[in-house]
């Protein structure tokens, strides 16, 4: 007898190894995700504009990581004295200009060279709605908290939402490693403020979407995430206290089914590990003098020594 429908990501013919590069962008649940590949001491980039949700914005995003355009005074706007790119999350809003620029050009100056050699690439689509700056007539990632008088909302249109998912995909192909596969999936974070039957008119367009874009595309697949949390994991108990956002247990369990599917057996084994030493290094103690926090820490040291040995890139 079964008392849940279980829903598994298809496995992959191809496996993510320990040195290959992990590239992920989107809603915050790409950030969840992320979060744990570096934990598992994978090589990662997650989301140098800050979290987005559109494909819109995504697609622009990826357009300026390839063409390694950096921007520009122009493109800023003062507000509550902080200078603000609207492309971007508030993460990057500083008081200065030149700081602002400072940390958005050095994102995309990383990105870029990141990109060359990535071969795994995550996309977190989370909402089809979309909000134009009316000052500027400009589409924007984030409002930034600015007054909502000064934006006209509007959801894009399933020939919107294809176009730049395909514009993505190229723009990723010509940069990335030739054999790079793409991930798509849809963010189960639930927009509320958009309204219940609004979010999933939203959500839907996306799903539909990417099938329809990535159909013919052997090297693009679709991840089911907004499935499992949605219809596996269709329990409050999964949820954080907002009744909007995944807990840990749910992208613990979301990421334990893509690993099955994904990972390598030796990634498995590497990340696993890791993850043991990572819970170990949050230890500590009142008395570093102490002997047996000093033989713990050497027993901890080789072991982080006996898993660098299994890979290129600096761990821990």
């Amino acid at each position: 007898m079964k008392f849940r429908t279980e829903v598994n990501i298809q496995e992959s013919e191809i496996k993510i190894d320990i040195e290959d590069k992990i590239f992920s962008i989107g809603s915050c649940f790409a950030s969840e995700m992320a979060d744990l590949f570096s934990q598992g001491q994978l090589q990662t980039v997650n989301n140098p504009f800050g979290t987005i949700f559109n494909p819109y914005s995504i697609s622009n995003a990826v357009k300026r990581l390839h063409d390694s355009e950096l921007y520009v005074e122009d493109e800023l706007i003062a507000y509550d004295e902080e200078y603000i790119s609207l492309d971007h999350h508030s993460s990057f809003d500083t008081r200065f200009i030149h700081q602002t620029l400072k940390k958005i050009n050095d994102e995309i100056t990383d990105a870029n060279h990141f990109l060359q050699d990535t071969k795994w690439v995550i996309i977190t689509y989370g909402s089809s709605f979309i909000y134009n700056f009316e000052p500027k007539n400009k589409l924007v990632a984030n409002c930034h908290k600015i007054p909502q008088k000064f934006f006209q909302k509007k959801i894009l249109t399933n020939q919107e939402i294809a176009d730049s998912i395909f514009n993505t995909i190229l723009n990723l192909k010509d940069i990335c490693n030739e054999d790079v596969q793409i991930l798509f999936s849809v963010s189960p974070v639930r927009h509320t403020k958009d309204g219940m039957v609004e979010n999933q008119l939203s959500k839907s367009r996306l799903i539909n979407a990417i099938h329809e874009v990535i159909g013919t595309m052997s090297d693009c697949h679709y991840l089911p995430i907004y499935e499992i949390m949605v219809d596996d994991l269709r329990d409050y108990r999964f949820y954080k206290e907002d009744m909007i956002h995944p807990n840990s247990q749910a992208v613990n369990y979301i990421f334990e089914k893509f690993g099955d599917s994904y990972f390598s057996e030796e990634t498995k084994a590497f990340i696993k590990e890791n993850f043991k030493i990572n819970k170990a290094l949050q230890h500590r103690s009142d008395d570093d003098k102490d002997p047996k926090y000093i033989e713990f820490r050497e027993k901890l040291n080789q072991r982080i020594a006996q898993q660098q040995l299994k890979t290129k890139h600096k761990i821990f």
